[in-house]
């Protein structure tokens, strides 16, 4: 036993001595690691965290002392019941049914205008109603019962109608459009553009060929223009205009333009009713391309 402690201890030396220095500073990392765990005292920690949970346990009885303190007096505004939310309700001591009954009411689009409907559609105790009723504000006309007084508040309050004056579109000035909501200069300019082009409208349709005119802005429009005159159109003569004249044309391009002319030699003089047997025209505006025609 002695021989195998002195080959123990002979051994240590012959490490290097950065070695032999590393085992003694962990042989005395470990020896202070014992001594504090042995020595200092846990037991504070845990106390105070067995504390805090014992007092938030408590906390809510705590709050609930608090509310029976007769100094603590909530302070109520006047307010409309109908419009009560779940936390306000919930404040004034409605319980979730309660405040449950006033919201599936109004959502009908119902209101109640007294104390007593308001009871009727929430089925609240005589003891709250009694305390939280004197703060009921209902709106001024609800304790006017007189019908020509009621009447008489609608039409004040209702909107007043304009009288439109539909304008013509083809006589319409670039500030007669940018009255109409959603035109700009920009728009403005592109529809009076489109009239020189044309040289004048023969229908409002013609609008949704513009760019930049959105359905609602062509709905607007529609509202305050229309068509009244047709003075100023340009017109072509289908059965003796050229190719390159046809395909000037703003309603034909080029290879529309020679599918005309083509069908002309093949078939003689267009009248209005060959005009869907021609390759390529454009079927859904016939009737409004028909009007810019000469036959």
């Amino acid at each position: 036993m002695i021989e195998k402690k002195q080959n123990i201890f002979s051994s240590f030396f012959n490490y290097t001595k950065s070695q032999r220095i590393g085992l003694v500073v962990l042989f005395a990392l470990i020896i202070t690691m014992q001594i504090i765990y042995f020595t200092l005292n846990f037991s504070v920690i845990n106390k105070s965290s067995s504390e805090k949970q014992n007092w938030l346990a408590n906390q809510s009885q705590i709050d609930s002392l608090k509310l029976l303190n007769t100094n603590y007096k909530p302070t109520i505004y006047p307010f409309n019941p109908n419009f009560i939310t779940d936390f306000k309700g919930y404040k004034l001591g409605m319980s979730v049914q309660e405040i449950n009954r006033l919201l599936a009411y109004r959502k009908q689009n119902k209101f109640v205008n007294s104390a007593k409907e308001f009871q009727t559609v929430t089925k609240v105790s005589d003891s709250l109603l009694n305390a939280i009723s004197p703060f009921f504000k209902f709106p001024g006309w609800v304790n006017n019962k007189s019908e020509n007084k009621f009447q008489s508040f609608e039409k004040e309050n209702s909107p007043i109608k304009e009288k439109i004056t539909i304008v013509d579109i083809n006589s319409a000035t670039q500030e007669d459009l940018m009255k109409v909501y959603g035109i700009g200069e920009g728009l403005s300019n592109r529809i009076l553009q489109q009239k020189e082009k044309y040289g004048a409208f023969v229908s409002m349709e013609q609008m949704q060929d513009i760019w930049g005119l959105s359905p609602e802005v062509i709905s607007n429009l529609n509202k305050s223009f229309a068509v009244k005159s047709t003075n100023g159109i340009k017109k072509i003569n289908i059965n003796n205009a050229s190719i390159k004249e046809l395909s000037q044309f703003p309603f034909f391009k080029y290879a529309l333009a020679k599918e005309i002319v083509v069908y002309r030699s093949m078939n003689g003089d267009i009248i209005e009713d060959d005009l869907t047997k021609i390759k390529g025209f454009p079927v859904d505006k016939v009737k409004i391309i028909a009007l810019y025609l000469d036959f």
